[in-house]
């Protein structure tokens, strides 16, 4: 990738979503809300895998060009020419962390709303020193820690 390419882009991140096999919904809500992401500016789907994991462990990975135009197809249009970020390592890492019988979607993204901020630090000579994802389990374990702290100074 060139270097004025890589001095434009956002912040990438990843996610795995499991789900039970059978029960995932691929082209439903999910693939709404994405699109309304990517055709906002939001964010760039950068790469998307389908991870199978069978009951006996067997594992399969699948890009969207796999897919035909229903069910998990419906995504294809979202990712951009940088598609196949995802190595072989990272779905073997992905499949170690699944459950037998699922099934996972794997979104790799640029947030390209942010683009145009990370670019000027760069260009500014900064650098990223630290980064990270404050899990929403977190957020509402705090928040309850709170609450019980205000109701027992207020008894």
């Amino acid at each position: 990738m060139n270097d004025e390419i890589v001095g434009e882009l956002g912040p990438i991140d990843y996610l795995v979503v499991e789900f039970p096999a059978g029960k995932a919904d691929f082209s439903g809500a999910m693939a709404e809300k994405l699109k309304q992401l990517v055709e906002a500016g939001t964010v760039r789907v950068l790469d998307l895998l389908i991870i199978t994991k069978g009951e006996g462990g067997e594992v399969d990975a699948f890009e969207l060009h796999d897919f035909e135009d229903g069910d998990a197809g419906a995504l294809r249009d979202l990712a951009s020419g940088f598609a196949q970020l995802l190595s072989e390592e990272d779905v073997g890492h992905i499949a170690a962390a699944l459950e037998p019988g699922t099934v996972a979607a794997a979104l790799v993204w640029e947030n390209t709303w942010a683009a145009p901020f990370a670019a000027s630090i760069r260009t500014s000579g900064g650098q990223l020193v630290a980064s990270g994802r404050i899990p929403m389990q977190a957020i509402l374990a705090a928040a309850e820690a709170a609450e019980e702290a205000a109701a027992t100074e207020g008894a």
